[in-house]
């Protein structure tokens, strides 16, 4: 089996780290990391999906590389679906020879530049997370002022690994749902990420109790909305008073779901009462539930059934939705 190689100018307790890096590189001297990657990796992302008051999620497949990434704005989180690849990294201080696999995440600081060299095409998907971002989650959390974010290069992480390729599901499908599961994604990797890759280790303070009954009443009638806008997460935070992170720690509290959870067996719902209910063509039912095709709300409801719409609608015709859901879990 391959193993990872380092080797360093100097072997310490930390010897991902490149803080020193870091704080040589000037902030206006850094560029943006999806217009790095861009020009890195010579062509677009496969998908690709961003907020401004968060970050972004891609998913790249790309040729063999040998260039430099230069410094970049953001951090940057790296997951990897299949495997293996041989690289290398240098960044002047170390040495990285290793194979890339999935359970495994590579996190490169904003600041920090290395020349790396891949030898075969390889998929990846990419979070790019602005600082701001990680100081309002840790604000958020409760949490002590984190340290500098580590550079880890193919590190065992699953849960990690497992949460960024996630991800990649909702870069395409319904618009509501899927950026209301990218909000709450890019929280949660933001406080895992300071729970587990930067220089000190933090303190979280947990959330205790749920939503009251009138605030939670409200949150579920915006996500029964048919209002993209409606759906978003820091309006949902706001009219309850709450931050992102306390707001779907006390709604899970409420519920036994997340946010997007629920509004995803809110919209299986709907879908298995249209199929039970109407004759409407699947691209029209696809459409009133905000799907951008007939191909992505398919993908999505297989994903969650085992079945396709049509085959669903054959054979539940004249079962409950709830029947129906608890028949489709048991047979997954």
């Amino acid at each position: 089996m391959s193993k990872t190689i380092l080797r360093g100018l100097s072997q310490d307790n930390h010897p991902d780290t490149s803080e020193a890096l870091q704080r040589d590189v000037p902030t206006v001297e850094r560029r943006p990391a999806d217009v790095e990657m861009s020009r890195v990796l010579k062509t677009k992302p496969v998908s690709m999906a961003s907020d401004p008051s968060s970050g972004a999620i891609t998913f790249w497949r790309h040729d063999p590389l040998h260039d430099v990434v230069k410094a970049m704005a953001d951090h940057v989180i790296m997951a990897f679906p299949a495997g293996p690849v041989r690289f290398e990294r240098r960044n002047g201080k170390e040495f990285v020879n290793g194979m890339t696999r999935p359970g495994t995440v590579t996190v490169i600081p904003a600041g920090s530049s290395s020349r790396w060299d891949i030898y075969q095409p390889l998929d990846v998907v990419q979070l790019y997370l602005p600082h701001t971002t990680l100081q309002r989650v840790g604000d958020e959390a409760d949490m002590a002022a984190p340290g500098d974010v580590v550079e880890r290069t193919v590190h065992p992480d699953p849960v990690t690994a497992r949460l960024l390729l996630s991800a990649a599901d909702a870069l395409d499908g319904s618009e509501a749902l899927d950026s209301l599961f990218r909000y709450q994604l890019t929280d949660l990797l933001a406080t895992r990420l300071l729970a587990a890759h930067v220089g000190s280790p933090t303190a979280f303070q947990p959330a205790i109790g749920g939503l009251s009954p009138q605030v939670l009443s409200r949150a579920i009638e915006r996500l029964h909305s048919d209002s993209d806008a409606d759906v978003s997460l820091a309006a949902l935070a706001s009219d309850a008073g709450l931050s992102r992170f306390h707001f779907c720690r006390a709604f899970k509290e409420s519920t036994g779901l997340s946010p997007h959870a629920w509004l995803r067996q809110h919209r299986l719902e709907r879908a298995m009462n249209m199929l039970r209910e109407s004759d409407d063509p699947i691209v029209s039912i696809a459409a009133a539930l905000g799907y951008s095709s007939q191909t992505a709300f398919a993908a999505a409801f297989r994903k969650l059934t085992g079945a396709t719409p049509t085959d669903w609608r054959r054979f539940n015709s004249n079962r409950s939705s709830t029947t129906a859901i608890a028949l489709a879990r048991s047979q997954t």
